[in-house]
């Protein structure tokens, strides 16, 4: 069992200044040197423009020259998979969720280690990003850093404030424990519809087969609410056979199944992409829902009444009462078998994590990524300002009890979340009739079959 916690802030100045001084880029002073880039698309024109201040700081101060591209999400997902199996590649991927590559890719050997660029921050790093940054060779036989974290990513609760007071309730009467705060705005859909909102949905459930992240995402929430958090720990092994996995999977997709039939969840949901549920929230079709980061906010924070209206809050307890551990993602870049340029990449990748450039970079991305150096945090009010309540709420629940993806601890589960294998019960209870408990048995059996395939020294 896994249980990480916040690392304490770093006292000594002393031993600030020493980190600075190791990771300065270290090329500066020869020929200059070209590393070909591709970087994730943001969700907002700023993180675009964030990262090309970056590039453009780094090249007057070494006289290195980034030639960058820029691309969608799925774009760069593609091109990236697509570069790895041909070996024609650039000389470093940034990318903001990369669980679902490097996993496999670092067992398949298609990657090269950056233990040099994570050890000059290694000890700021933020435990669970740390954690979730390294990932098994089946080739050397250990376990190696193969992404330099910049930023993390963690999953909140996203609300129509304003819809909570139209419906006649109260946000500070919201339960503590998880399945009473899903009830909690279940009861809200009725006077809603009832004040003419007549076709708004209590909540914004991602039950989707379509979806490449955020449906097993939401799956792995409920399972760590219901006490099966450990279906993955962190030896690589899953545990399907463990009586409490079981019983949380048999309550999460008999929960979630049961919400979708009662008409408290759009239809179309079992057929959303990752981004239908944001654009749902924005349309008002229901009510709330859980979704990675505060894309959902930030996307309105240039109409000022929208964003207002929208209230963020942390993840409430576990249903026994106990912590729930926030699921940690983090987000950077990693260099690719083959790279022409590797130095040039890893001196990149050591001028964008000191901690002064990491922090305005996502600064200026308006707060949707936290600072993988989670001090930082602490020692500039921007993170905690309780002028922007979205950013305080996220960022405090990045800050307190944490714990990796699954990807960082078995490559199998990228594709357990493929195949999408979970949240496909709920499918088959609502479209194929099965039981809950049949359901999970056939994606128990396939989840087994994939874990097999990949066996630790």
């Amino acid at each position: 069992m896994i249980n990480i916690s916040r690392r304490n802030a770093l006292g000594s100045s002393v031993a600030a200044a020493a980190g600075a001084v190791l990771a300065r880029p270290y090329i500066a002073n020869a020929a200059a040197t070209t590393a070909v880039v591709w970087n994730n698309q943001g969700f907002v024109k700023e993180e675009d423009e964030a990262f090309k201040q970056v590039v453009s700081d780094y090249e007057k101060k070494t006289g290195n020259k980034i030639e960058y591209s820029i691309m969608p999400f799925m774009a760069l997902n593609q091109k990236t998979i697509s570069a790895l199996t041909s070996g024609d590649v650039p000389d470093l991927i940034f990318h903001d969720a990369p669980a679902t590559i490097l996993p496999q890719n670092a067992w398949n050997d298609k990657l090269l280690p950056v233990n040099d660029v994570v050890e000059v921050q290694k000890a700021r790093l933020n435990p669970s990003a740390l954690a979730a940054s390294s990932f098994y060779n089946s080739t050397s036989k250990k376990r190696d850093f193969y992404l330099c974290p910049v930023k993390m990513g963690t999953t909140p609760f996203h609300i129509w404030g304003d819809l909570v007071k139209k419906a006649g309730f109260d946000l500070k009467d919201a339960p503590k424990t998880w399945d009473a705060y899903w009830d909690f705005f279940k009861q809200m859909q009725a006077p809603l519809r009832a004040a003419g909102m007549r076709k708004i949905y209590a909540l914004g459930l991602q039950v989707t087969t379509v979806g490449p992240n955020d449906s097993t995402n939401l799956y792995q929430h409920f399972l760590e609410a219901n006490g099966g958090g450990d279906i993955v720990t962190e030896d690589g092994k899953l545990h399907t056979d463990d009586p409490k996995v079981r019983e949380a999977a048999l309550k999460a997709t008999t929960w979630m199944s049961d919400c979708y039939k009662g008409g408290f969840v759009p239809p179309e949901a079992l057929s959303w992409n990752d981004a239908d549920d944001n654009n749902g929230f924005h349309e008002k079709l229901f009510l709330m829902d859980l979704d990675g980061t505060i894309s959902t906010e930030v996307a309105m924070i240039h109409d000022k009444a929208k964003y207002d209206a929208a209230v963020t809050m942390r993840l409430p307890n576990r249903n026994d009462g106990s912590p729930m551990r926030a699921f940690i993602g983090p987000g950077g870049g990693f260099i690719p078998k083959g790279a022409k340029n590797v130095d040039a990449a890893k001196d990149f990748m050591k001028y964008y994590m000191l901690p002064e450039v990491m922090n305005a970079n996502l600064k200026t991305g308006l707060g949707r990524w936290i600072p993988a150096i989670t001090d930082l945090c602490k020692s500039d009010p921007f993170w905690l300002d309780p002028a922007d309540p979205h950013r305080v709420a996220y960022t405090s629940q990045a800050l307190g009890t944490t714990r990796p993806l699954y990807n960082a601890f078995n490559p199998a589960w990228g594709q357990v979340e493929a195949e999408q294998l979970f949240m496909s019960t709920v499918s088959d209870v609502v479209k194929n009739n099965m039981t809950p408990q049949a359901a999970l048995d056939k994606a128990f059996k396939r989840a087994n079959e994939i874990f097999a395939k990949f066996t630790f020294a």
